[in-house]
């Protein structure tokens, strides 16, 4: 029998609770949920009144793995949707994660949660600004972390405060609070940043995608601030072998790293990491934090 959960009122069907989901440390579906809803109170901030895109991996990370932004078939009537036309589709709309209920039944998909770097309310008008640190091997995270000082300090000079937190694959993402500001013009800066970057630090960054550049560099990714693009969610599982978590780190961590092994967490780590730091980005949300693009 499919059993069944009740969550603040909401009945939510659940499935093969026992499968293994990330083989390496043999986590299964039912500890992925229990993580969720754990991390609850600080997961959601990050989803509510964005559209949510699936990186979706119901067999794990070597099974198929398919990306969604439409609702899945099945998406009970009490999930809120919102409208986000497409040139393929004016009419598409996206689901919205905007409490628990809406967490367990989409983590029961199985996904990666991705979201733009703006709201539902205010569609294209960006909130925060992105720089996604890739690392082309044998270029590592501790790489990263040598970029992501460099960039605190530039984007510090335009009063702006960056967060950290991991990808949770190889690299690092900033994220920036801005005063809603187009897309467009986001973006434009986020460029100009990376290309600042490569000129100040040419024998480790790059800011082009080509993967001939990339070895041995850290690639500061900008395109994720277009409006039509996704980043990794805070506190989002990934598709891999383990359960690595996109999880937030303080720069105290980023200054220290000496080791990619330091900047690598799993579900386990998560709860112990909120009891002892707290929300690190919460300040993403505070009133007055946000700074505006130059």
């Amino acid at each position: 029998m499919t059993p069944l959960t009740e969550v603040a009122g909401r009945r939510i069907t659940l499935s093969n609770l026992g499968k293994v989901i990330h083989p390496a440390t043999g986590t299964t579906k039912g500890e992925l949920l229990h993580y969720y809803a754990t991390v609850e109170a600080a997961i959601l901030p990050h989803l509510r009144d964005r559209p949510v895109s699936f990186l979706r991996y119901p067999d794990g990370p070597g099974g198929q793995l398919f990306f969604t932004k439409n609702p899945p078939p099945g998406t009970p009537a009490w999930v809120a949707t919102t409208p986000v036309p497409r040139t393929e589709d004016p009419r598409a709309r996206q689901v919205m994660v905007q409490d628990l209920p809406s967490l367990v039944w989409a983590s029961n998909l199985v996904v990666e949660f991705h979201t733009p770097q703006w709201t539902a309310a205010a569609p294209a008008v960006a909130d925060r600004l992105v720089l996604d640190l890739d690392p082309g091997p044998p270029a590592t995270v501790v790489d990263c972390c040598r970029v992501a000082l460099h960039l605190r300090e530039r984007l510090a000079g335009d009063g702006l405060e960056a967060f950290a937190k991991t990808s949770g694959a190889k690299g690092l993402h900033l994220l920036v609070p801005v005063v809603p500001a187009p897309s467009e013009q986001v973006s434009a800066y986020a460029k100009r940043l990376a290309v600042e970057a490569e000129a100040e630090l040419p024998r480790l960054v790059t800011h082009r995608m080509a993967k001939a550049l990339r070895a041995g560099k850290v690639f500061v990714d900008h395109s994720q601030n277009a409006a039509a693009k996704t980043t990794a969610t805070p506190y989002t599982l990934r598709a891999r072998e383990r359960p690595n978590v996109s999880a937030p780190v303080t720069w105290e961590e980023v200054e220290a790293c000496a080791d990619p092994a330091g900047l690598a967490f799993v579900m386990g780590d998560i709860a112990p990491r909120l009891e002892r730091y707290g929300e690190l980005l919460g300040p993403l949300f505070e009133a007055g934090r946000a700074g505006d693009v130059p």
